[in-house]
């Protein structure tokens, strides 16, 4: 059997799984991209799924004509905001890590009587150990 599966097959055989990877592909980001989007309601949602699951290619298609564009928007703003988070997240464990700038703080709060001295010792013992 081997020896009558030619170059030609073999190379016919990595065409089409190249072409199922691709399909798989562009179902997974298209459910996504439904269950994903803020302007389709819950039956909006449900509608697209079942369009495109009883009629796969006709359901794609569709689906990218209707909602291509804004689905590169929405992936946009979707790493856009993915982004900002952790930019955010950065910025807050880089000055959290500043002992310098927590011992200002907690001396902040001592003199305006948020705190008394003991919890300033604590929060400065704490501090300097980070």
């Amino acid at each position: 059997m081997l020896a009558e599966f030619g170059s030609g097959q073999v190379l016919w055989s990595i065409v089409w799984f190249t072409l199922f990877f691709i399909w798989i592909w562009l179902l997974i980001v298209i459910f996504s991209d439904i269950f994903r989007s803020p302007d389709l309601s819950g039956w909006g949602k449900a509608l697209w799924t079942i369009f495109v699951i009883i009629v796969p290619y006709l359901g794609v298609f569709v689906y990218l004509i209707a909602r291509g564009r804004g689905m590169a928007e929405r992936h946009a703003g979707a790493v856009q905001s993915a982004q900002v988070a952790t930019d955010q997240y950065i910025q807050s464990v880089a000055s959290r890590g500043n002992p310098a700038e927590q011992i200002a703080s907690a001396k902040t709060l001592l003199d305006s009587g948020t705190i008394n001295q003991d919890e300033f010792d604590k929060l400065k013992q704490k501090a300097l150990a980070s």
